[in-house]
């Protein structure tokens, strides 16, 4: 066992509070940097919304969250919580229902930081600007801070873990013809309340979950809502479940008289073109010399999503993974960063970790996975049974029952 590290933790969203607590119950030093005024990352509600609809001006002010007001889990509350504290029926303020809202998430947070005494290793208000190793020893880490007050400062830690959430910087669908189109466009991020599409014609971009939610939501009060869909074979139909919506194949390109062609030959006079269609992986803080980079919405490399091979076990990411039992994985990755750390776990060497990413990588070209799904789970049971098996743990059922193994 190494003796306690003096450990940053960057954000105090899931997988922060996670990684705190692992950390902590390892006796480890920890501080918390959190550029808000609140702990909650991700599931923190902010009705603002940023100045370009589609996050591209690098001078706008970056609005974190990216909840809509009528949100709620597309995962059932019992995968909701962490294995060791799961999240609660209907009590104390939960309502018990199957699909909780964001509201009632938030409060689990604040609830799970409470109980095990985590606020108080939160910085609010600080946002960490720059991490850099310090030499060429990978114990020894810059992290550079600045307060809301713009106060800075600069501190030594014997390791980093990054958390800051995947949820912030939009990734739009390339569209042929976009430039002369003379409508709206916006992002997801920038979503909040329908009140802007009503009486409007809108092509709704995306397949998942915020796609289908949105569309729902902006149905009450627009005109018509189109669902554009990255499938081939899908072909133009009237949605039973919605009066005034139909599901497209992908758009084939826009006009400059405001026409949204369909591959499925249907033509739309659209008025917004709303992008559901995820986000960048983004670390602006990060300086590591090329070691660790963002190609095509791969970070990498990593070892299993979480460590850099030649900057193991003092830089980890965790929470990166998606598709997945997110509150269960995140749990399992926070306590697997934290035993390594403390020693009670040993990673490979770095050679054998760079020939698994390699081989990670060689199996997702096989498999004609393209490069950003790097980090996509698709719903199976593998990495979270691996985690477990790391730590001595089993999987609960009811993850087992969600999840698919093919």
């Amino acid at each position: 066992m190494t003796p306690p590290l003096q450990v940053a933790v960057i954000g105090a969203g899931v997988s922060g509070l996670a990684t705190a607590r692992a950390l902590k119950n390892s006796g480890h030093r920890i501080v918390v940097f959190e550029k808000l005024s609140q702990l909650g990352g991700t599931w923190l509600y902010d009705p603002r919304v940023e100045s370009d609809p589609l996050g591209l001006d690098p001078t706008r002010e970056i609005i974190h969250g990216s909840l809509y007001k009528s949100l709620c889990t597309n995962l059932p509350r019992q995968l909701m919580g962490f294995s060791d504290y799961p999240f609660p029926e209907s009590r104390n303020g939960y309502s018990g229902d199957r699909f909780p809202g964001h509201e009632e998430v938030l409060k689990f947070l604040n609830d799970f930081a409470s109980e095990f005494g985590l606020v108080e290793l939160i910085r609010f208000d600080c946002e960490v600007v720059r991490v850099e190793r310090v030499g060429s020893r990978n114990d020894r880490w810059l992290i550079e801070s600045i307060w809301c007050n713009n106060l800075k400062s600069k501190e030594i830690f014997d390791a980093v873990v990054v958390c800051n959430g995947h949820h912030t910087q939009p990734r739009l669908a390339t569209i042929p013809g976009i430039e002369k189109w003379p409508g709206k466009q916006m992002h997801s991020h920038n979503y909040r309340v329908p009140d802007p599409f009503r009486d409007k014609i809108v092509v709704v971009i995306g397949q998942g979950p915020s796609a289908v939610d949105i569309s729902r939501d902006i149905c009450e009060i627009a005109r018509e809502v189109h669902l554009s869909s990255r499938s081939p074979n899908v072909k133009v139909s009237k949605l039973v479940s919605l009066n005034n919506a139909w599901q497209h194949s992908m758009i084939d390109c826009v006009n400059k008289n405001g026409e949204v062609a369909f591959e499925d030959g249907a033509l739309v006079q659209a008025d917004i073109i709303l992008h559901c269609t995820g986000y960048e992986y983004c670390f602006p803080f990060l300086k590591t010399d090329g070691i660790v980079s963002v190609e095509n919405n791969r970070v990498g490399p990593l070892y299993k999503h979480i460590f850099p091979p030649k900057l193991a076990p003092n830089l980890s990411f965790v929470g990166l993974p998606y598709q997945t039992a997110v509150f269960q994985s995140i749990g399992l990755q926070a306590k697997w960063v934290s035993h390594n750390l403390s020693g009670s776990r040993l990673l490979p060497s770095e050679e054998e970790m760079a020939a698994d990413v390699e081989e990670y990588y060689r199996q997702m070209e096989a498999k004609g996975i393209p490069q950003h799904h790097t980090h996509c789970l698709h719903l199976k049971l593998e990495f979270l049974e691996w985690l477990a098996a790391q730590l001595g743990l089993e999987l609960g059922s009811g993850i087992k029952e969600f999840l698919r193994v093919d």
